[in-house]
């Protein structure tokens, strides 16, 4: 049956109608969603996961226990059928509650439209919830504690250590699709076995990244204000806060490995760390008793940004999810960029088309530009978000913005919200517009040619005017360049 439906499908057959088999390796996120999603569609599914069922096993292992969900995640959740399961794990953050170092708070909101925020959601149960609903298809079989070491895209089959006994063995499909993030075994094989030419970067960051914690109150209550993302920014590293479920917060240090007075490096003696904390974050630090204990039993982890292309080889194997595009947590959209994912590439099975190579290749054309563009944008964040947040400058920006939101919903969209609130564009285009004002704005205020005391059609008119030249320059410039 296999190499007959491999490739090419009668005329008028369905993919999942020809009971296509799926091999898909890696059950995070983005994999139990599209074995969820590919399971609806028909297919027979095989999702393989290296860790025991994260249902059953109490496994972070310094991971980011809580994430951020927004509009692109839940166009996908809606896709599956489970909004409605998801909201309810689900806490709304309505903006970033900005910690000067005095310990003074304010709140700044995310859009001047009230109905956007974004939602702190555990890690953990999102992903129960996505195995759960996956494993309610019986075309759909998951297996636990089985890595995958590595897959031969010629002849689509994977080799697997099973933990449990301890031995190795070969699965086969009609296509692997690897969800198994930034270490990803498949990518792997491609970059070792040199078959096609495969083009690959991993640029780290020269810092890395420390899960701390706030318990609950002793009636399991917050400790501080619950519907925000806390963040203490302090130029060249910051601590950010996200709320639980249970009146708890996972906080997460980020900080230089080796650069400055205070560093990964250097923080190695109880009294460093009291002192670090007592002198940047002094506010967090009364929230904190269990602060030591945290700190030197949680991993310290690095962050870092994939790209590599192509992502598929022939009609066998394809990247997705962190697998094809790992990045840097700085725009809370990691796990929304890999349900998108998810999203197009059911569109593209809804296009129609007869054989798994058609598809692979028009689901990377569609995609790869947007996921350029956030890790890109990801990395713009970083800056902004541990320096420029504190800046008078870029503060009458914000405030500029979010006035323009609010009066006009409709013709204004700041580059967070662009990115983060209309699922309706792409990364790409949200990049490039959303830069394009952000440079718009800042190159008016430093030269006073923004008066924030002019009525807001005013300035929303010269943001435009001034927003529309730089993306005619930039067109002008990338058609020159080609």
């Amino acid at each position: 049956m296999k190499e007959d439906t491999k490739k090419v499908l009668s005329f008028g057959e369905d993919l999942g109608e020809a009971k296509q088999n799926i091999l898909i390796i890696g059950a995070g996120l983005c994999g139990s969603l599209l074995a969820l999603r590919l399971g609806q569609r028909g297919f027979n599914v095989s999702l393989y996961e290296m860790r025991p069922d994260i249902r059953t096993a109490n496994i972070s292992a310094g991971r980011s226990i809580n994430l951020a969900l927004s509009d692109r995640g839940i166009k996908a959740m809606k896709l599956a059928g489970i909004e409605d399961k998801v909201r309810e794990l689900c806490i709304p953050m309505n903006g970033r509650m900005l910690h000067d170092i005095e310990g003074n708070m304010v709140m700044a909101p995310y859009s001047g439209r009230e109905h956007e925020y974004i939602n702190s959601i555990s890690r953990g149960l999102l992903n129960g919830l996505l195995l759960d609903e996956a494993e309610k298809h019986d075309n759909v079989k998951i297996y636990f504690n089985k890595r995958c070491k590595s897959v031969d895209f010629e002849k689509t089959t994977a080799l697997f250590k099973d933990y449990e006994s301890n031995t190795e063995f070969v699965e086969d499909a009609d296509v692997i699709i690897a969800t198994d993030g930034a270490g990803s075994a498949l990518r792997k094989s491609y970059f070792l076995g040199k078959k096609f030419l495969f083009s690959f970067s991993q640029d780290w960051l020269s810092h890395g990244y420390k899960e701390l914690s706030f318990h609950p109150t002793e009636d399991g209550g917050f400790k501080t204000y619950k519907n925000a993302l806390h963040i203490w920014g302090r130029d060249s590293f910051m601590l950010i806060a996200l709320p639980n479920l249970d009146g708890s917060f996972t906080v997460t240090l980020f900080l230089s490995y080796e650069d400055g007075e205070y560093n990964f490096g250097n923080l190695t003696t109880e009294e460093k760390v009291i002192e670090f904390f007592q002198k940047y974050f002094k506010d967090a630090l009364e929230l904190m008793p269990n602060l030591i204990e945290d700190f030197f039993t949680n991993p310290t982890s690095p962050l870092g940004t994939v790209k590599c292309s192509p992502w598929h080889y022939k009609g066998n194997t394809l990247l997705m999810g962190d697998a094809a595009h790992a990045i840097v947590p700085f725009y809370g959209q990691g796990m929304n960029a890999s349900f998108e994912d998810v999203t197009v590439f059911d569109q593209v099975l809804d296009e129609g088309h007869k054989d798994w190579e058609t598809i692979f290749k028009t689901y990377e054309k569609k995609r790869k530009r947007d996921t350029d563009a956030i890790a890109d944008l990801a990395i713009d964040n970083f800056h902004e978000m541990k320096g420029h947040v504190n800046n008078a400058i870029f503060r009458e920006k914000r405030n500029l913005e979010m006035a323009l939101e609010k009066n006009f919903p409709n013709d204004y969209s700041s580059k967070y919200s662009l990115v983060t609130f209309n699922e309706e564009i792409s990364y790409y285009e949200a990049m490039l517009r959303g830069r394009a004002q952000d440079k718009a704005i800042l190159n008016m205020l430093a030269d006073k040619e923004l008066d924030l005391n002019d009525d807001l059609k005013t300035n929303l008119e010269k943001v435009k005017a001034a927003t529309e030249e730089i993306l005619e320059d930039d067109r002008v410039a990338k058609d020159f360049k080609h």
